[in-house]
């Protein structure tokens, strides 16, 4: 009897927590139990090299790497629809913002661009009809319109209560899916306030990760910027420097932590890459925080430093549910959340971490609280060390979906 198909799609394997949790997606999967394609528009990023041997990594097809490269890139390489797509939803997008000032996070854009881009887009396997289609990552217009499957699945990864979307097109796309995946119940509730008339599609599926992946890749030698460096408190944050991680405020936070609580040996590192980083270093010299806030730019391999470092500090504006706080976590190390919507989800106040207020002031004072209190960081540790953050076992959601 021959196993069911199954096809997976995304953008990039580049370092982030979507990324990150679709190889921890595939390396819990059964091979025994299902055959699965895979299809990357663009083969890059440093996380292609984890997809199991096992897995089907199709071809790239040209225009869809032309999706997100520079638009002369695209139009240069003979990708001119795609080009001129684009810029449509550019066009569409920026007519509807004028009417619609954005509150929040922009995210409208990535629709527009899969209502524009999809149709100059060739069918993904023709002739082949799979079992399950399962569309990764927003927008989902390709796996809607370019995947023969007797059903499909749309992954949520984003809170929408911080996020400004035209929710008339956007109903039209997710509304087509059998199925849509979120991956927390703070995560389906933001959504559901945009798509009340969706209820009946969701199935609550984790981000899934794997402790042994984590702390094998912990175990790799890496240049450790601190162990050099005189005693002192170390934090690390580790994201894409854009306005959901909050990284701009750093600057601002160190300063209260050192001149108002009078931490002065501590280092604040920040492992990541991104649009907002000259805003992030303006802000640094702003603040004169050039010995205390350290850019490490993008690491590959962000594991070892986490194992590292005193304390992990994620100071989002907002999450879906973080993925490298889960894989902090993993590690053992106390973990320090800003107070947005999805926080409690992963964060059990005062036992695996905590959560500090959102505002810079109270995000240093909070910070300062578990600097100082050793005994607190010591049992969030041991505390850690004694429960099992797995949660391999999610992939019985994605079979139950295949019966």
């Amino acid at each position: 009897m021959s196993k069911p198909r199954i096809i997976i799609l995304m953008h990039y394997l580049e370092l982030g927590g979507a990324e990150m949790s679709l190889i921890g997606l595939l390396g819990a999967l059964d091979p025994g139990r299902v055959d699965v394609d895979l299809f990357i528009y663009s083969h890059r990023g440093p996380l292609m090299r984890f997809i199991p041997k096992w897995v089907n990594l199709l071809p790239e097809i040209p225009a869809y790497a032309a999706i997100e490269s520079p638009l002369t890139q695209a139009a240069r390489k003979g990708h001119l629809m795609v080009a001129i797509g684009r810029l449509a939803a550019r066009m569409r997008h920026l007519q509807w913002r004028r009417r619609h000032p954005a509150e929040g996070d922009d995210g409208a854009i990535m629709q527009y661009v899969g209502n524009c881009v999809t149709p100059w887009l060739p069918r993904i396997s023709p002739g082949v009809s799979y079992d399950l289609a399962i569309s990764f990552l927003t927008p989902h217009n390709i796996c809607r319109d370019k995947v023969d499957a007797k059903r499909k699945v749309a992954w949520i990864h984003t809170d929408y209560s911080t996020v400004s979307v035209n929710t008339a097109i956007e109903e039209k796309v997710w509304g087509a899916f059998d199925h849509i995946a979120s991956i927390s119940p703070e995560v389906t509730r933001s959504f559901l306030e945009a798509f009340p008339s969706l209820s009946g599609k969701i199935v609550e599926i984790e981000n899934i990760l794997s402790p042994k992946f984590v702390r094998s890749r912990a175990a790799e030698d890496a240049d450790i910027p601190w162990r050099d460096k005189a005693a002192g408190v170390n934090l690390l944050s580790v994201g894409r420097f854009c306005t959901a991680k909050n990284y701009d405020n750093v600057p601002d936070i160190a300063r209260r932590l050192v001149q108002d609580h009078g931490i002065s040996g501590l280092r604040w590192y920040i492992i990541g890459y991104g649009g907002d980083e000259a805003l992030i270093r303006d802000k640094i010299a702003q603040a004169g925080m050039e010995e205390h806030v350290l850019l490490l730019g993008k690491r590959t391999n962000p594991y070892p430093y986490i194992a590292a470092c005193d304390i992990y500090a994620q100071p989002s504006r907002y999450e879906g549910k973080s993925v490298t706080v889960r894989e902090a976590q993993m590690l053992c190390k106390p973990v320090a959340v800003t107070a947005y919507p999805t926080a409690p989800s992963q964060v059990r106040d005062g036992k695996d971490g905590v959560i500090v207020p959102m505002d810079n002031a109270g995000c240093a004072r909070g910070l300062a609280a578990l600097i100082a209190d050793t005994g607190l960081r010591g049992s969030m540790a041991a505390y850690l060390q004694a429960h099992d953050y797995g949660n391999e076992s999610e992939t019985e959601k994605i079979y139950s979906l295949l019966k």
